[in-house]
This record gives C-alpha cells, structure tokens and sequence, in this order.
C-alpha cells in the first residue's frame, strides 16, 4: 500500500478536457459566476477579486487580476455578439439558471468562473 499526502501537480490534457467541458465543472463554474456576480461588486475588478479570493483563500497577483478581466471583457463581447451560444453554456446542468442575470454577462462569468475552478492551485489546494 501506498500514502500520498499530496496530490502531485498535473497538466495533463485530460484533466484540463474534464474540468473545462463535463457538464458537473461548467454548472459549478455557472454558479459561482452567479455568486460573483451578486455578491462580487459592480465592477469586473472587484467581481474577479472575489472570485480568485473565494476559490483560492488569497489575493490574486495583479497580472493574474488583468488576464481574468481581459477574459471576462472578450467574452462577454463574444456572447454578446451571438447569445444562442450563451443560452447553450447556460442551460448545462441540471439546475435551472438565474433568469435575473443577463445571459451574455452571466456566460461571460461562467467562462472566467471555470477558469478559476481550472487553476492547479484550486484543484489541489496546495
């Protein structure tokens, strides 16, 4: 029999195809962009500030801060642009969505939520 106290650190493909596509990762990651959204703030800083703080018990190092609100701004341009896309990533999962929220911001979020939930740190809680 084998002990390990820590998981070891992994990049590999197939972690990354689960936790950013299985249905179960994308409603966690709607959910918590939901969360950030009604409790985050106003602003894209301050909702991203809450959601690294939330997932990671830290602060978030500034460059980490300005690519997830980089993210968050090209995102929710995209949906935007082509809201069936966001109805789509919004209705994964068995739960219904928050109809309150607006669809193109909420999967813009979802899409910097599952980026959170993606970070190493996060999955291993180091």
């Amino acid at each position: 029999e084998k002990c390990m106290v820590e998981r070891p650190r992994t990049n590999t493909p197939l972690q990354a195809l689960v936790t950013l596509n299985d249905p179960q990762f994308v409603e966690a990651a709607r959910h918590l962009a939901r969360r950030m959204m009604k409790e985050g703030g106003q602003t894209p800083k301050e909702r991203v500030k809450f959601g690294y703080r939330l997932v990671t018990s830290r602060n978030s190092r500034p460059i980490v801060a300005r690519i997830l609100e980089s993210a968050f701004n090209e995102e929710f341009e995209n949906y935007k642009k082509n809201p069936e896309a966001a109805g789509k990533i919004l209705a994964m999962g068995d739960s219904k969505r928050d109809e309150s929220l607006d669809a193109p911001e909420h999967a813009a979020w979802t899409i910097v939520a599952s980026m959170l939930l993606n970070l190493d740190e996060v999955i291993t809680r180091f």
